[in-house]
């Protein structure tokens, strides 16, 4: 387990428990990842929407549920029936508490998770510094304004990435963590029935998962090819018009990111380090450490 000296706190746990990494691990492992094998929305996309678009960072905030004094940002469009596998982190939380209490915060458990869940499906390993605190509070309406809608073309999903300070090739290397997970029917239901960039054969078979009214919380895979793996498959979809999203197929839609959709195609070893490198960076985003934040007992609420 990578350490990060940003928090003291959680080296003393570390060296007053002797062990306590390695149980935290062990903890990880055997609690996430049969649940990732078995229902695969629990890969690199936590993180992906717990830290990426949130303006606070990787705070965790995505995983408080709602309270009568405020709306939490589970059910913000584009995380609505889309996350999935918040009660594996609860649990892994409740395990971890019983070996180092106090300390590991949910924002390091799923950015450990997030890594271990690429890892069980295929993809590749990164280094995972720790140290970050949990928020004390979520923002629903953040959450809706900062994340990137399915909907969006080509330039407004760059500016989306670039307001964190992603570059187009992150963000490229990034979106090919759809190549698991599922999205729901509302998500994609416009692209199948009206979208031109797509294959024919490919909509057809969406149409009977999602008709035109009703159904929106029906779902499918986000890789029709391999949907349960992490590889390179998301991009041989984009290449034949099988991206189930719009913000997906237009990474391969006679634009600038063409030719990269293609390199991750044709070289798989060149799509795992970028999107390694990508994940590390995407984990440091503005993550709450020192005195800021808290260490919660439960990852869906607050102390």
């Amino acid at each position: 387990m990578a350490l990060s000296t940003r928090s003291k706190r959680f080296v003393l746990c570390t060296l007053r428990y002797g062990a306590a990494s390695n149980d935290i691990l062990r903890v990880l492992r055997h609690n996430a990842l049969p649940s990732i094998k078995t229902f695969y929305g629990v890969g690199g996309q936590p993180l992906y929407s717990a830290c990426n678009f949130n303006p606070r960072g990787c705070d965790a905030s995505i995983l408080l549920n709602d309270t009568s004094t405020f709306l939490g940002e589970q059910t913000a469009f584009p995380n609505i029936n889309s996350i999935r596998g918040l009660d594996v982190i609860e649990n892994i939380k409740m395990k971890v508490e019983t070996i180092c209490p106090g300390v590991v915060s949910c924002a390091d458990i799923v950015a450990l998770a997030a890594r271990d869940g690429t890892v069980a499906l295929g993809g590749p390993s990164w280094s995972v510094g720790l140290g970050r605190r949990d928020s004390t509070t979520a923002n629903f309406t953040a959450a809706n304004a900062d994340l990137p809608s399915p909907f969006l073309d080509l330039q407004g999903l760059s500016n989306a990435f670039g307001k964190k300070n992603f570059t187009v090739k992150e963000m490229v290397a990034l979106s090919g963590a759809h190549t698991t997970g599922k999205a729901s029917c509302a998500v994609f239901r416009p692209r199948i029935y009206g979208g031109t960039d797509i294959d024919p054969s490919y909509a057809s078979t969406l149409q009977m998962i999602c008709p035109r009214t009703g159904g929106d919380r029906n779902l499918t895979n986000l890789d029709v090819t391999t949907p349960i793996v992490f590889d390179n498959a998301y991009y041989f979809n984009l290449i034949n018009k099988k991206g189930l999203l719009e913000s997906d197929q237009v990474l391969y839609s006679g634009g600038s990111t063409d030719s990269q959709v293609s390199d991750y195609f044709g070289n798989p070893l060149l799509f795992r380090m970028d999107f390694a490198n990508a994940m590390v960076k995407m984990s440091n985003l503005s993550p709450l450490t020192g005195t800021n934040g808290q260490i919660r007992k439960a990852c869906s609420r607050v102390n």
